[in-house]
């Protein structure tokens, strides 16, 4: 069972696990590996955010760098810079905030200069892919705003993960729960509080395909760390190499939404709080079918 907990974001706490929150996603990137282009203009992101909200999502979560399989991010060489990440990011965040001033946003960066930015702009929370690891700062940040955060766990940098090794369940478990725990630990070391935090396994982040099935099949142990999950399965591609099996050829994007929203539905039945996803009135209304189940547990 997933029970509740508060979280307390930089000016609000809001109660998770009474019913699955549903984040929507905006990306204001032209690269994105789900809808590449699409809300990069500042006008279509937000145009997007508010149907996002009209939709249902209980968080916006926006984004201005991709972090793709393949892509450079976390690399200081190769990624987008701090600069164009929030020229790209905080003319929507103000935009949103000023039309939706009670808009819980979300910012997906995992750098300690963009969430600033977006925290002193009117951010509740930062999402960081990487837990806290590719910048160190960003920790210490987030502690000075007060705000929530998601810590993910990914496995090495996104140009790395076709070259990981399988792993046996038991083991990638284990990665994953002591990743997690050492995040949460770098976290609560800077400053930030322990309700402040949200763990996310990283569907997807370093894991290889049939992988991420036993992590959702025994997502519920990770529990154990003691706060609240996210899961974010919308789009991912081990989801359309499994309808390969079925139709004999890997399902594109635009084709996963089904399987997206049962992926969804079994981590929610195993505990997520939180669903992070694309496309939000489908999610929010499986959320539903899915907390009328664990109402009678």
């Amino acid at each position: 069972m997933r029970g509740t907990a508060n979280w307390r974001l930089r000016t609000r706490t809001i109660e998770l696990g009474r019913r699955t929150l549903v984040m929507g996603v905006v990306n204001i990137t032209p690269d994105s590996f789900s809808d590449g282009g699409s809300f990069l203009d500042p006008e279509a992101a937000v145009a997007r955010s508010m149907q996002c909200i009209e939709e249902g999502a209980d968080i916006l979560d926006l984004g201005a760098e991709s972090t793709r399989p393949g892509s450079r991010a976390g690399d200081a060489d190769a990624r987008v810079s701090a600069e164009e990440e929030q020229a790209r990011l905080l003319p929507v965040l103000e935009e949103i905030l000023k039309a939706q001033p009670h808009a819980v946003v979300s910012v997906d960066t995992y750098k300690a200069e963009t969430a600033r930015a977006a925290l002193k702009a009117g951010a509740e929370m930062i999402n960081d892919v990487s837990g806290f690891t590719w910048d160190l700062d960003i920790a210490a940040v987030c502690a000075e705003f007060g705000a929530g955060v998601v810590l993910m766990h990914t496995r090495g940098r996104p140009e790395e993960w076709s070259a990981q090794p399988q792993l046996a369940p038991d083991a990638l478990l284990t990665m994953v729960r002591e990743g997690l725990a050492a995040s949460m630990a770098a976290a609560e070391r800077a400053g930030v509080a322990r309700e402040a935090i949200v763990l996310d396994p990283g569907y997807g982040f370093g894991k290889r395909f049939d992988e991420n099935y036993a992590l959702l099949a025994r997502q519920a142990e990770l529990l154990a760390l003691g706060r609240p999950l996210l899961a974010g399965l919308s789009r991912k591609s081990f989801l359309g190499r499994t309808l390969a099996r079925l139709y004999g050829s890997e399902a594109p994007i635009a084709e996963r939404e089904t399987a997206g929203l049962a992926a969804m539905t079994a981590a929610i039945l195993h505990g997520a709080a939180i669903v992070r996803v694309h496309a939000v009135r489908p999610a929010v209304e499986a959320a539903r079918i899915a907390d009328a189940i664990l109402a009678l547990q």
